[in-house]
């Protein structure tokens, strides 16, 4: 959908996936918590057997990674306008 939605010459989801791991490395979020968010499996034993992350804690950084992607790009949003609500942003 977000290639139909702005589509740009060679953007693909697996680049947008690549694109949104590489620039929570800005922010230092734990790689734990990216690869879970892209719904990848645990790969490293303490992940597979000692983390467990709640939907909650996710939910706080995706949205903190997210305000940081849209400040950069120099959106102006207001999360707390439509919680959880699905809306167009602009600038």
């Amino acid at each position: 959908m977000a290639c139909a939605t702005v589509w740009r010459e060679g953007l693909t989801l697996h680049g947008l996936r690549r694109s949104f791991s590489t620039l929570t490395e800005w922010l230092e979020v734990p790689t734990g918590v990216v690869t879970q968010i892209q719904g990848h499996k645990p790969s490293a034993t303490a992940e597979k057997h000692y983390k467990r992350r709640p939907l909650d804690l996710l939910r706080v950084q995706h949205e903190r990674i997210e305000a940081w992607i849209l400040e950069q790009a120099g959106v102006s949003f207001d999360a707390k306008a439509a919680p959880g609500a699905l809306r167009v942003v602009g600038n």
